[in-house]
């Protein structure tokens, strides 16, 4: 019998990885020969949930979504990002057929179909000043949007200039009840920072969270690497415990109050699956020092 790769954590708390189909992490997540098209099913036998993230790239096909749908249990959920078209090339001007299309598509998922992430680019500065700072115009944007698609399924909004962190778009998201994306990203504030703010960064029924980190940086550590084997996502290879206790102490009273998704990007700390049961662990030890 294989053993679990997570420890019993509570019903409250879903944990799962940003993609399933790293083939990076054959023989330290996925057995050596397990085939490509039995990955999905395996991870769904340790995970209760997954962000797809190729599905910025590009809309799934309602085939694609059809096997995604026969490889998991029922109870499994699909968190997706939404198609970079929407929230990058065109930034909501013209998204209501993208929009459709994406929903139709990925109704085929039934009740696995799950928070729905609309990822937004980050704003520099030299590219404009008061659109970095404010966000005014990305706010009047998404206002329009949500107005015409606020209801049509669990959305989630993710931004990455922390400036923007500011009533105007917190209430905003409140008022439709989709929640602001908790990120741990090297631009953006942890949760215990955002649990000062003016406005509860809590702004929907769920609360989501993405342990991003910081692509260039990781990029730069396995490229340090003297083997290449040696350069693949299959360890941790960046000490995040402490950082991690943080988010743990931090999401204590959250889960009381509503469900919690948390997704592992690889450039966190080097191997997804491992960071989520760093994560699983100490969630664990504190408990148990509670």
């Amino acid at each position: 019998m294989v053993e679990r790769w997570l420890p019993d954590l509570p019903g409250n708390l879903w944990l799962g990885t940003s993609s399933f189909s790293w083939a990076d992490w054959n023989g330290c997540f996925y057995p050596d020969q397990l085939p490509e098209s039995e990955r999905l099913g395996y991870y769904a036998r340790h995970f209760p949930t997954v962000e797809i993230d190729s599905s910025f790239y590009g809309i799934p096909s309602r085939s694609t979504v059809s096997r995604w749908a026969l490889k998991t249990p029922e109870s499994f959920v699909f968190a997706l990002k939404m198609p970079k078209e929407l929230t990058h090339d065109t930034e909501l001007a013209e998204p209501d057929a993208a929009t459709a299309k994406f929903l139709d598509h990925t109704s085929l998922l039934g009740p696995r179909r799950g928070p729905l992430l609309l990822q937004f680019p980050y704003v520099a500065k030299g590219k404009d000043a008061d659109e970095y700072e404010h966000g005014y115009r990305f706010t009047e944007r998404l206002a329009d949007w949500l107005e015409r698609w606020g209801g049509h399924a669990p959305w989630v909004v993710e931004v990455r200039n922390a400036t923007w962190l500011r009533p105007r778009l917190l209430e905003l998201l409140r008022a439709h009840q989709v929640p602001l994306a908790l990120t741990a990203y090297y631009t953006m504030p942890t949760l215990r920072r955002l649990q000062h703010l003016e406005s509860d960064p809590l702004t929907g029924p769920f609360a989501y969270l993405r342990f991003i980190g910081d692509h260039r940086r990781m990029d730069a550590l396995l490229a340090e690497c003297e083997e290449p084997a040696d350069r693949r996502f299959n360890r941790l290879v960046w000490d995040r415990e402490d950082e991690l206790r943080g988010w743990v102490d931090a999401l204590l009273p959250v889960i009381t109050r509503m469900r919690v998704y948390a997704y592992f990007n690889n450039h966190y700390g080097g191997f997804g699956p491992g960071s989520a049961r760093l994560f699983a662990d100490l969630w664990r030890q504190i408990n148990d020092l509670a």
